[in-house]
């Protein structure tokens, strides 16, 4: 017969600062608006913080004196969120616009596919140019590095290259990032 194994409920701290009664420090450096800034015996900063309605919150634990700091909790938190919220959509996504060559592509084929690589390096995506080889065609090997470096030269102003060709299995691949604007 096996035993059933009853997993302990988690006891996480919801709040990642200390707030009011959780503080654990005898002296506190109070810091911030409307309050006299100076270090204070833990009971007379959160008397003061009663008096105004607010939470006293541990900003930085570590210090010596812990300094705290008289603010409205719930209202905090939500500001630091949205701050988080602009700075992640701030953040810069890379999108990579792949190319497929043959090792045997016509002219007329190249120069269509470099046109659609300036304007995908001009918009500021990377770009993954291939050759694929198919079933004997790998004995070719040769002609897809003198393609994808002969891209790579044509496209210098609009890029450069981030991986120079690579044979893996039936691919032979590289990358080419846009150059930042100045």
């Amino acid at each position: 017969m096996r035993r059933r194994f009853k997993p302990q409920p988690r006891r996480e701290n919801k709040n990642p600062h200390n707030i009011n009664n959780k503080i654990l420090a005898s002296e506190v450096r109070l810091v911030g608006d409307n309050v006299e800034m100076g270090v204070y015996p833990i009971r007379q900063a959160l008397s003061k913080a009663e008096e105004m309605g607010l939470d006293l919150v541990e900003i930085s634990p570590n210090a010596e004196p812990p300094v705290c700091k008289i603010i409205d909790y719930k209202k905090f938190l939500y500001e630091q969120k949205k701050r988080e919220k602009v700075m992640k959509a701030k953040a810069t996504k890379v999108i990579v616009k792949e190319i497929r060559f043959g090792p045997n592509t016509d002219d007329h084929d190249y120069d269509f596919k470099k046109k659609h690589a300036e304007k995908f390096l001009k918009e500021g995506a990377k770009l993954k140019a291939y050759v694929f080889f198919k079933g004997r065609s790998i004995v070719y090997k040769d002609k897809g590095e003198i393609l994808l470096l002969r891209l790579a030269q044509d496209l210098e102003e609009y890029g450069k290259v981030e991986q120079m060709p690579r044979l893996e299995g039936k691919r032979m691949t590289m990358f080419i990032a846009p150059k930042t604007k100045k």
